[in-house]
């Protein structure tokens, strides 16, 4: 699968709805948490590793984290782990 996203498109991570790459980064930036934090999920769950990074730093993952909702606990906990091992090296 190309991880190509153009700027008036939807990304693929948000199939289900009708949002651009635009508007994505708008809510990221200047979002209320409840829809910063739905996008981040989003995002995290749902994008391939390299588009993650397209659209978020860890410092966005970390200020966010306690707002996050993923569908899998497993995904928190995993996120969670790494935001503390990157801690360590910050």
């Amino acid at each position: 699968m190309s991880t190509t996203i153009s700027a008036g498109k939807r990304p693929y991570f948000f199939w289900d709805y009708e949002i651009t790459d635009e508007e994505v980064r708008v809510i990221l930036r200047d979002g209320e948490p409840f829809d910063k934090a739905w996008a981040i999920s989003r995002i995290l769950e749902h994008a391939s590793w390299d588009d993650i990074w397209r659209y978020l730093t860890v410092a966005d993952i970390r200020t966010n984290f306690e707002n996050l909702r993923f569908r899998r606990s497993q995904d928190q906990e995993l996120w969670a782990y790494a935001l503390d091992r990157w801690a360590d090296h910050e």
